[in-house]
């Protein structure tokens, strides 16, 4: 079986534009922390191995690591033969391909093509490993973005909304669902994991990747603070969001408090009774215990007015930092008709 003298290596945009399986062959805790989207996870050493061989470049050479590494990795090669060919197999056609990255591009991902070579699979490696992906990412957020906001007080439904926009020229980030964290003490109820600050970043870089790739001509976004959660939107594009125009969606209390209810109702007494507490401070004693005394006799509208009055006064203090603002009241429409009245009011032009 013949096998190629070289590794072939392309840069970030060629890299994405093959159509292969993407793996990372760093350990589990450096993709934990952030790797390409989609990319799946075989790492040649364990977190463990991969201090150790480290240390031993640094202390000893980079000949005593490489033979550390390959003490390492000769009694696990069946093992990620297996994973090779249980990847490949499922590609359609007969011509089998990985796409393989590391840190840097280095030693991991080119060791890594050359097992999967001797059993005839098409390696493609990415030039400057995760570290040019990286890159990548961040550079993204530097490009002028045409971003429109969609704003309001808590509970007018502004994700439901954006959800249920299906419009050519309108290319929709929801920040919520990538953070998996609805950017309150609450935020977090009911959502997934959170990804790493990080991967929230590779997962945002994507988006706006397929933004380039639509026919919109507009992104819209629900407006946030910097923070959901323990992932924090990029400073540059940040910046963008505050000058970005806000349509800012009005609803009855009565409304909100529903929506509220309906959302967070689900969760356990516990888990909202410690959302209350986080915020204690900033709720004052009598908001807090009233809160509380809601959550305790299950009397859920009682609980949100309870704390409406703060998220309001919240809301109202980031609204006067902004002068690009409409208003919109979509009070008693449903979400179909609240988009129908959105999209025949005329906004102004981004």
């Amino acid at each position: 079986m013949s096998e190629k003298p070289t590794n072939l290596y392309y840069p970030v945009t060629d890299f994405r534009n093959l159509n292969s399986p993407i793996v990372d062959v760093r350990s589990p805790l450096e993709y934990s922390q952030g790797h390409w989207p989609g990319a799946i996870n075989i790492p040649l050493f364990s977190d463990s191995e991969r201090e150790s061989i480290g240390k031993s470049y640094k202390k000893e050479s980079r000949l005593k690591a490489i033979f550390n590494g390959l003490k390492l990795i000769i009694p696990n090669i069946k093992n990620l033969l297996h994973k090779i060919l249980e990847i490949t197999n499922k590609e359609n056609g007969e011509k089998k391909s990985l796409r393989i990255y590391c840190w840097r591009g280095g030693m991991r991902s080119s060791s890594f093509a050359w097992l999967a070579r001797t059993v005839g699979i098409q390696t493609y490696l990415l030039k400057g490993g995760y570290k040019s992906y990286r890159k990548w990412v961040l550079n993204q957020f530097e490009a002028d973005l045409p971003i429109r906001l969609l704003g309001g007080k808590t509970g007018t439904r502004k994700t439901d909304l954006l959800k249920h926009i299906n419009i050519e020229y309108i290319y929709v980030i929801d920040l919520e669902g990538i953070a998996n964290h609805r950017g309150s003490s609450f935020g977090s109820l009911g959502m997934e994991k959170q990804p790493s600050s990080q991967q929230f970043e590779n997962l945002l870089a994507e988006c706006l990747e397929n933004f380039y790739k639509s026919n919109a001509t507009e992104i819209w976004i629900e407006a946030e603070s910097c923070n959901l959660g323990k992932c924090r939107i990029p400073n540059s594009l940040y910046i963008k969001m505050k000058k970005a125009p806000i349509l800012e969606i009005i609803r009855t209390t009565s409304e909100r408090i529903d929506n509220l209810v309906n959302v967070y109702s689900k969760n356990s007494q516990s888990e909202l009774k410690d959302a209350v507490n986080r915020i204690r401070k900033r709720l004052g004693p009598q908001r807090t215990n009233d809160a509380l005394m809601a959550i305790e006799n299950k009397d859920w509208s009682k609980a949100c007015e309870a704390m409406l009055d703060y998220y309001d006064r919240c809301y109202e203090y980031e609204l006067k930092k902004t002068t690009n603002i409409n208003s919109i009241d979509l009070s008693g429409l449903s979400l179909k008709s609240s988009l129908i009245k959105i999209f025949n009011e005329r906004l102004n032009p981004l």
